[in-house]
């Protein structure tokens, strides 16, 4: 699955460059006795509307709109709250957080569902064949393309497609774990990851040439796999690891 809204990812890595740069003045004008960063680090939640406003810049699946969204508002009202906007305590948060995720939780379930019925019983003459390549109209195997999240959770998935197109990770205060060594890619597969304060580990097939185009911001993207000396099948990973991590291996 190739990227098909390259100026998506260009609009976050802007964003991104403009954190660093931001970060990078404050610290200047600390070292000159201009501010004081002590003062600017209270308000340490505005990492929330930056990690919602990469998200939403670099995605086009609702569910991630979704998730970005979410991040922009919790952000929003912490730092309304440093601000003495309103009074705001750590259990009125953590309640927020599980009804967060409940809802993310169902509105996945609703469009999936809604998918489901939108696809009906394939057109006559629309099959997939036993390796997953596509011999008519149809909808392609359920695990071909993987839209995965996880909060303040843990999530495992095994894939087995054999003709893997890529997808969607998400963790957020949790950790994902896709194991791939099952399944084969015909030619090229993007996979769009996105952690913040979370890990996701990604395994897959030797034969496999893996190519990392992740951003890290104060986090580590890592690859552990072997190089095929022929390079058919290509995992190019890309996306973001905001204070969490992200790795790749076999």
């Amino acid at each position: 699955m190739r990227n098909d809204n390259p100026g998506r990812t260009g609009t976050g890595q802007l964003v991104t460059g403009a954190l660093v740069i931001a970060i990078g003045v404050l610290f200047l004008l600390d070292n000159l006795d201009i501010i004081n960063v002590r003062h600017a680090i209270t308000f340490w939640p505005v990492v929330f509307i930056v990690a919602g406003l990469v998200k939403l810049f670099d995605t086009s699946s609702p569910n991630n709109y979704l998730v970005g969204g979410i991040l922009v508002a919790i952000g929003a009202a912490l730092v309304c709250n440093r601000l003495g906007l309103f009074y705001l305590t750590w259990g009125m948060v953590w309640p927020l957080f599980l009804i967060v995720a409940g809802a993310l939780f169902m509105y996945r379930a609703f469009e999936a569902g809604r998918r489901r019925d939108a696809a009906g019983a394939p057109q006559a003459g629309a099959t997939w064949t036993d390796t997953g390549a596509k011999t008519g109209a149809g909808m392609p195997p359920s695990d071909a393309v993987v839209d995965i999240s996880a909060i303040l959770g843990g999530f495992e998935r095994s894939v087995t497609s054999q003709a893997f197109r890529g997808g969607d990770i998400t963790a957020i205060l949790g950790g994902c774990s896709l194991d791939m060594r099952g399944a084969s890619i015909e030619g090229e597969a993007v996979l769009n990851v996105f952690a913040f304060m979370g890990g996701v580990t990604i395994k897959c097939p030797p034969d496999w040439t893996v190519v990392l185009h992740g951003s890290p911001i104060l986090g580590g993207f890592e690859e552990k796999t072997a190089h095929p000396p022929v390079a058919a099948k290509r995992l190019v990973v890309t996306g973001y690891a905001i204070l969490g991590g992200v790795e790749v291996r076999n």
